[in-house]
Formats: C-alpha cells, structure tokens, sequence
C-alpha cells in the first residue's frame, strides 16, 4: 500500500454539514489522511475547527498551500470561494477535490478550466450521487444497451427545507446571490439532477426551457425548478428540483426510457436499481451482489443486505481521485467539463425562465 495522500481542507468547520461527510468519505479506505485546513474566514472558528478534527489550523490558504504538507485540497467552502481558492491550489501545484457548482459564475468556471488545463494537475468535482454503486451499474446498463436507444430521461431532486424563509448558516449563503450565485435551488440541487443525469444516460443536454419560481417571499434566488431539456441522440428530458417541497427530505429519483425498457433508481432507497423490460419481467438489482457489473462491485465494500449509502458513495469518489492523482488517469470522479456543464445549465435556467424561450446550452459552453 502507498502512503495515504495528505488532504488539506478549505471550509468545513463548525457549523458545516459537508465538511464533516468530506472528513469521513475521504479516510474511510485509508488511501487518505486530514493533514490540516483552513476551516473558517474567522481565524477563531478556524482554530476551533482543527481542534475538532486534531489536525493543524493554518491561518491562510496561501500558508496551507506552501506548507508542503498537502497533496490535494478539498473546497467545502460557499460558492463564492471556490474559484479563488482552486484557482491558487492548482497554480501551486496542488490537486483539488471541490464542491459543486464548480465556481460562483459561469466565466469563473472557464476560467478555472484554463488553469486546469495549463497545470496538468487534477481537478474533481464532488457530485456525490455518481458514487454510489448502483448509479454506477445503470451507467453501464445504459452503455451495454440494454435498454436500446434511450428516448426519455425524468429526473427529480425534491427537499423541503426552504419552505419558508429561515435564518442559519445552510440557509443563509445558499439564498444570498452575492454567496450562492446566480441559482439558489437550481446551483444547490439542479445541478446534481442535471449532471447525474447525463453521467447515467451517456447523453449530453443540448438545449433547455427552465420555469424557475421564487415562492417563499422575499427570496432573491429561485427556490423551485421546473425544466425541459432536450439531449444530442433525440432524447427529451424533465428536471424537477424543488427546496420547497413540504414534507420531502432527500427525494432524488431518476428514471431512464429506452427502447427496450426502462431504469428507475432513488437515492432514499440507492440499495435498489429496478430495471423495467418492454417484453420481459421486471428485474431488481441489490447492491452487494455478485452478480452486478464489475464497475458497481468496484464501488461496494459489504455484501448483500447491508445497506451502504451516502458517505460510501462519497468515499468512492475520493478512493477514485486517490488512484486519479497516483496515475495521472481519468476515472468516474466528475471533473472541471462536469463544472463547465453545470454552470451553463444554471446560467442557460435563469435566462430561460426570464426571457421564457429555448436556450442551446453549446452557445454558452
């Protein structure tokens, strides 16, 4: 085994609900350690932040990034940081693990996509959906045609967390345009429905029709989606994300349609992928069993009936950047194309519903 790469995190201190899972995803098969981070723009919460993990608290990401002490940087900061500090992270050599949306804005995200390109250094995006081993078994299903051409893709992204205007820390970066960007629920949760969408289906989006609602009063940002799209093989597509969904909690859902069948998977249940045959018996795939596709038993560390979800799915993603970053190869992990992508579905969201009209996403990528 070669030595644990050294991570350093941005962002994830008190008060943070994905610097805790980033923590865990990223040491649990030990190809990882927390070295040290920045974990707070306030040097005390910073202080106490390292004191919670046991690692060392740098006063700034330029003193984390010449310490020499970091293999790679995860960005667990709001949005309006993350191109700043991935921008420095890779100009110094350093690899980056990020958040999604890749950036605040789509120009940023071009920007950081000439950084990565001119480093050569590796730049993953934590779209963590795509980990989980299932997501992974309809991938190929989906490349295997099994289902035969697809021809339609509905996929769904419901919480119910932002029903009505609340002030704390998750909530207030998230609905404040200056911190969030230009998409509330569309950069916070759209973006995992778009881009898993087309990392299952193989298809690209090429044009799009967004209603975007802003229903709780006095919300600058979208807080429900509502959105067309149209892909490169014919295929039609529906992206439902809503934060304003009373009653829902995590309701991710995809649904793929081909010729042949069809494929249905949610993330509350990602233990189950159901694959529905035109002219042929329903089909129910559990995780953990032996006869999955090698890339989904890739991504399973228990066997059958014990159950493995979020943070699991997220340590794949950080195993793969592990092995990314030893061999200079691509793996599963979402990258800087995935970010572009996912900026120009936010930007192409809002300009569509404001003009109320189609809008090629290539025009913008």
């Amino acid at each position: 085994m070669t030595k644990p790469l050294r991570m350093g995190l941005a962002g994830g201190g008190p008060g943070s609900f994905i610097g805790a899972v980033h923590v865990m995803a990223a040491q649990l098969d030990r190809r990882i350690v927390l070295a040290g981070g920045v974990f707070s723009r306030d040097p005390v919460k910073s202080a106490e932040g390292g004191a919670h993990y046991g690692v060392k608290a740098w006063t700034s990401i330029d003193a984390m990034l010449s310490s020499g002490e970091v293999d790679f940087v995860c960005v667990a900061t709001p949005n309006d940081s993350h191109f700043a500090i991935a921008q420095k992270a890779l100009t110094s050599g350093v690899h980056v693990m990020s958040d999604k949306p890749a950036t605040l804005t789509l120009a940023e995200a071009k920007s950081l996509r000439d950084v990565v390109r001119a480093t050569g250094k590796q730049y993953g995006l934590t779209h963590t959906y795509t980990g989980y081993p299932l997501v992974r078994e309809a991938r190929q299903l989906v490349a295997d045609g099994v289902l035969g051409k697809v021809r339609k893709i509905v996929v769904e992204y419901s919480q119910g967390w932002l029903t009505e205007a609340v002030s704390n820390k998750q909530a207030d970066w998230r609905t404040d345009p200056s911190r969030s960007g230009l998409g509330g629920c569309s950069g916070d949760i759209g973006t995992h429905a778009f881009q898993l969408a087309e990392f299952v289906s193989g298809l690209t989006a090429t044009e799009l029709y967004a209603d975007l609602g802003r229903v709780v009063p006095g919300r600058a940002l979208d807080d429900d989606c509502n959105i067309l799209l149209r892909y490169d093989n014919g295929a039609r597509g529906v992206l439902i994300a809503s934060q304003i969904a009373a009653g829902d909690r995590n309701g991710l859902r995809l649904r793929v349609y081909g010729e042949k069948g069809g494929l249905d998977w949610r993330q509350e249940l990602p233990n189950t992928l159901t694959l529905n045959r035109h002219d042929g018996p329903t089909e129910v795939r559990h995780a953990g069993s032996s006869y999955l596709l090698p890339v989904a038993q890739a991504g399973t560390r228990l066997p059958a009936g014990h159950p493995e979800g979020y943070v699991e799915a997220f340590a794949n993603l950080y195993k793969d950047f592990a092995d990314q970053i030893e061999t200079g190869q691509g793996t599963l992990v979402p990258g800087i194309e995935d970010g572009v992508r996912g900026m120009a579905f936010v930007t192409a969201a809002v300009q569509s519903s404001d003009r109320r009209q189609w809008l090629a996403l290539k025009d913008l990528i």
